[in-house]
């Protein structure tokens, strides 16, 4: 079971911003930026590159969903970032699919 598991069943506290049935949004314990939420699936997909076809509207939702706290975060009018790692070389810590929702000052380029 990940972390973002423990979570999501209410083993492990979080600051919680946004759930549904499907998604949980709650801020990073590290943040990077004055505002770093992590978006999650409730359903675990381990990453996007193990994401399966049937998963399309899932991953869409969590777009949205990343979209809708945004803007309730304030950031709409600033500009945010959505990344989201995929393996080692990728910054992958935690084998379960997430967006990270990056905000609140302006974020250099590139990334790493």
């Amino acid at each position: 079971m990940t972390i973002f598991q423990r979570i999501a069943a209410g083993e492990i506290p979080a600051s919680v911003v946004f759930q549904n049935d499907e998604i949980l949004a709650f801020r990073d314990i590290a943040p990077q930026a004055p505002v770093h939420i992590l978006i999650v699936p409730k359903r675990l997909i381990s990453r996007v590159g193990e994401a399966r076809d049937d998963d399309a509207a899932l991953l869409g939702r969590l777009l949205l969903a990343a979209r809708d706290i945004a803007t309730e975060q304030g950031l709409d009018q600033t500009g945010y970032r959505l990344v989201i790692n995929n393996g080692r070389d990728g910054g992958e810590e935690v084998p379960h699919l997430h967006i990270h929702l990056l905000g609140g000052r302006r974020l250099g380029w590139p990334p790493g």
